[in-house]
């Protein structure tokens, strides 16, 4: 049976998770297509893996529309939403099947298909819920869900839930745990610090693009606390969130943190970044769909303290591959650092039964799989 022609549609140019996931999936059906409003580096990177790639030409300035943007900073931007939408019937009516990659991408899909009629997968990685959108947000998605999507594929049953608490229908979501693999390091720790050019000393790191919901403030705060402990950050404001970025610059002066904490921007080498810190702190604020990081942290065998909301506690299997504290709460995290890098030896055994789960459970090869499953069935449900 020939593969289906898959055209993936996303909204952005840059590489952050979403985006992460869709590149390691995209390989296993040949002659699929891309269809992003923004240009940038995510466009040469699906092209890598063998897309035909297609850049909007009106999408400019869409991708500093946020989740939480207000009604009067859409409207200006709705011609331009129309005119991709005019796009993107053009390249879907030579498809079979349309897999949207985000919210913005999901919303022109839904549209689309009531047209073209062709089968719609969306791939849903955030949560949706009131701490992440707006109630008009949270209405638009989930009724185009339940009228247009074949099928909704989720990272965590945290994301499964809050899409059914909202009005999703049940029988539309397949759970695919998001996976990945990580390269073997044979330097050691001191060894990573002197060639990435590293502070020695009790490190921390936090790994994601720097917004606000990511709660790298409250990392911050924890620092203020923890005299003698330094700290990486590894991320970029990616979605129009540059003013956070210059409010945590203020936050380090203010705080007397310039000498203990490093802002490293978007790195490629995020494992082996990990690998030369004592601990990975992930400190989203409000519910997280995944935790990406958590996993990176899992399989390179470091100490991982994250905040109890979303599929976090999911991940760490409630506390017992990672230490939990709660959100938006510099205390408490402060005390779990200090916790942790006072007892390393103590650590052994949480830290192995992480790698463990991790690498049963969020292997590459297994989300390959079971978005290969999805796809398979929606394809053929449509051939039969």
């Amino acid at each position: 049976m020939p593969s289906p022609r898959i055209l993936f549609v996303s909204h952005t140019g840059q590489i952050s998770g979403a985006e992460m996931v869709l590149l390691d999936i995209v390989g296993q059906w040949p002659g699929a297509a891309a269809f992003l409003f923004e240009d940038g580096p995510f466009r040469d990177a699906l092209s890598r893996r063998g897309l035909d790639v297609k850049v909007s030409k009106w999408g400019n300035g869409i991708g500093q529309v946020r989740r939480d943007s207000s009604l009067r900073e859409v409207l200006p931007r709705v011609g331009r939403f129309c005119a991709i939408l005019f796009e993107l019937l053009g390249v879907a009516r030579k498809h079979d099947l349309v897999y949207a990659n985000s919210q913005k991408a999901f919303v022109l899909s839904a549209l689309l298909a009531f047209v073209v009629r062709r089968p719609l997968v969306w791939h849903l990685h955030d949560i949706i819920s009131a701490e992440h959108f707006g109630a008009l947000q949270r209405r638009l998605q989930i009724t185009l869900a339940n009228l247009s999507a074949t099928r909704v594929v989720v990272p965590s049953q945290a994301v499964a839930a809050a899409f059914v608490a909202e009005g999703g229908r049940p029988g539309l979501v397949e759970v695919v745990a998001n996976g990945l693999d990580i390269e073997p390091e044979i330097a050691t720790p001191a060894e990573l610090r002197d060639q990435l050019g590293l502070p020695q000393g009790k490190l921390i790191g936090v790994f994601s693009r720097l917004a606000h919901w990511k709660g790298q403030h409250v990392v911050l705060g924890a620092l203020a606390e923890t005299p003698g402990v330094g700290c990486i950050f590894a991320g970029d404001a990616l979605f129009g969130e540059q003013s956070y970025a210059d409010n945590l610059a203020r936050m380090v002066e203010e705080l007397g943190l310039k000498d203990r904490v490093r802002f490293l921007g978007q790195r490629a080498d995020v494992p082996r970044l990990m690998r030369a810190v004592d601990i990975v702190v992930h400190p989203s604020i409000d519910p997280e769909p995944f935790g990406r990081t958590l996993v990176e942290a899992m399989l390179a065998g470091v100490p991982v303290i994250g905040t109890d909301a979303g599929a976090a506690s999911e991940i760490l299997e409630g506390g017992k591959a990672g230490l939990l504290v709660p959100p938006r709460n510099p205390e408490a995290l402060a005390r779990a650092i200090e916790a942790t890098l006072a007892s390393p030896d103590g650590l052994k055994e949480r830290i192995a039964h992480a790698m463990q789960r991790a690498r049963a459970l969020y292997s590459r090869a297994g989300m390959v799989d079971g978005v290969g499953r999805v796809v398979g069935s929606v394809a053929n449900g449509v051939r039969a």
